[in-house]
């Protein structure tokens, strides 16, 4: 398991079977691959495919997910190698909810997990979320409504 944040770890397959006691939550995205919610915490199964493009549905229900029951707690999310799919939801939640760049959210990542291989398509993906949620009314840190529908850097 490597720590992102703080309160977010990603971790693999085996982790997400036997998370260790300090983990309040565990967001299991290996589309492959089932298991049992762990007792006592909060649990949610996105399946992604592994390699793929992420479907901007499923970024937005897992940044929701992340940011629903991160605000105190500590998160696993795990795919089956804790590279791809974990890390690259991860990135989505930093950028979507905590305002950081696209660069450095990847930049974060990579340096937190060696190995990280963000999902294809995934900034652009990213940027879709980020509408999709503007358009729901939440506050991205860092950006403003755009008058056609979209996000825009803000201006200060």
């Amino acid at each position: 398991m490597h720590f992102i944040t703080d309160s977010i770890l990603v971790g693999n397959l085996e982790d997400a079977k036997k998370p260790p006691n300090s983990i309040h939550g565990l967001l299991f995205l290996a589309g492959e691959h089932e298991i049992p919610s762990p007792p006592g915490m909060a649990y949610a199964r996105i399946p992604l495919k592994e390699f793929g493009e992420a479907d901007p549905l499923d970024v937005l229900e897992a940044v929701d997910w992340l940011e629903q029951h991160g605000a105190s707690r500590r998160l696993l999310v795990c795919c089956r190698a804790g590279m791809g799919r974990s890390v690259s939801m991860v990135i989505a939640y930093l950028c979507c909810v905590k305002g950081m760049s696209y660069e450095d959210a990847v930049n974060l990542a990579k340096a937190r997990r060696p190995g990280t291989t963000p999902l294809p398509a995934l900034e652009q993906t990213i940027e879709t979320v980020m509408q999709m949620r503007l358009a729901r009314g939440h506050q991205i840190p860092g950006r403003q409504a755009d008058p056609q529908g979209g996000a825009k850097p803000s201006s200060r």
